[in-house]
């Protein structure tokens, strides 16, 4: 039987009010929206879970209804929450989701002083980093210093454990001060991170359109593997020694809500499965192996953005396997180590 390491996704969950129809009333329009659980980090651990990993979720929600809604939901998909907390007082963070024809998505947040953001560095709790075998973060818990120091504290020890650090950068510019990311302090985070994933408009931005020159100065610092995703475009990676690109099979796109997490939580998935940094370093160095996670971490995604809301939408295992081939059974993983 394959053991999956420990996988903690640090950050915000959320409730994503998500726009699901227009009905007439009287004069006027009134806009109908479903409660799902999401929050990339939280999207992310539910996609490993699901998949068959050992996901842990890191953060903070209010002591509200909607906080025991997402508690609730994180374990009903096997998500561990021994180190979720709730806060008496902060209220649990929300995000009213639009969604336009091609089922892109436009996000108003409620998140001024929401639990999430106000969990301390006194709050880590430092067992929960032993025997973790990947930390994985996003930018959302950049956005002020208070919760962008407790998540640099975080990488510390985790790296201090010995697991490869992993960020979805993942960027929204609104949850900002001044409505716009200040790149020169993600790109703080992004020379953290051992495994990067950027959209095709992120790198965009933090590299100021200088795309090699920014992806070679990654790898020269902690990267080891870097993935730029494009929608339904190709998908590229890097690594030291080689690079590729993989083109996604045509999906029917209903709602890309957890697009981008369903494809970071297959990759984790089979990065959980390796064994200590050596076999990481064998993975990124073979161009075969990495091509098919790369493929599977792409159908992870792709099922994920062909149903509606997050955590329901992502897929397990044998979905995957069996819906969008070629992608990796747990045989292939053990080959590919």
């Amino acid at each position: 039987m394959i053991k999956h390491k420990k996988v903690i996704c640090f950050g915000e969950a959320l409730i994503d009010f998500l726009h699901t129809e227009t009905q007439p009333h009287e004069r006027l329009s009134i806009n109908a929206y479903c409660q799902f659980p999401g929050g990339a980090p939280a999207n992310a651990a539910v996609a490993i879970a699901k998949l068959g990993g050992n996901a842990h979720f890191m953060g903070q929600v209010g002591d509200d209804a909607f906080g025991h809604f997402l508690t609730q939901s994180l374990a009903t998909y096997g998500v561990n929450i021994d180190s979720v907390f709730k806060h008496p007082i902060a209220k649990t963070a929300l995000a009213f989701v639009m969604r336009d024809t091609q089922g892109e998505r436009h996000f108003s947040f409620y998140r001024d002083q929401s639990a999430d953001l106000i969990f301390g560095v006194e709050q880590l709790p430092s067992d929960a980093f032993t025997h973790a075998g990947i930390f994985h973060f996003c930018s959302n818990t950049l956005t002020d210093d208070h919760i962008s120091a407790t998540t640099m504290a975080a990488i510390d020890r985790a790296k201090h454990a010995d697991a490869l650090i992993s960020f979805d950068v993942n960027l929204r510019h609104s949850l900002w001060p001044q409505q716009q990311v200040e790149l020169k302090h993600v790109n703080q985070f992004v020379a953290q991170a051992h495994v990067l994933k950027f959209a095709q408009e992120e790198l965009d931005f933090l590299s100021k359109g200088e795309h090699q020159t920014y992806i070679e100065n990654c790898l020269a610092q902690q990267c080891q593997l870097l993935i730029v995703t494009n929608g339904g475009a190709v998908t590229k990676y890097y690594t030291r020694t080689l690079s590729g690109m993989v083109q996604p099979s045509a999906t029917e796109v209903i709602d890309t809500t957890a697009g981008g997490d369903g494809f970071i939580g297959g990759l984790l998935f089979l990065l959980s499965q390796l064994g200590h940094y050596h076999e990481f370093y064998q993975l990124v160095n073979n161009e075969n192996n990495l091509d098919q996670v790369i493929r599977f971490a792409i159908a992870s995604g792709a099922m994920a953005v062909s149903r509606l809301g997050a955590f329901p939408a992502l897929p397990t295992f044998t979905e995957v396997k069996h819906c969008y081939p070629p992608c990796l059974s747990h045989d292939d993983v053990e080959s590919a180590n």
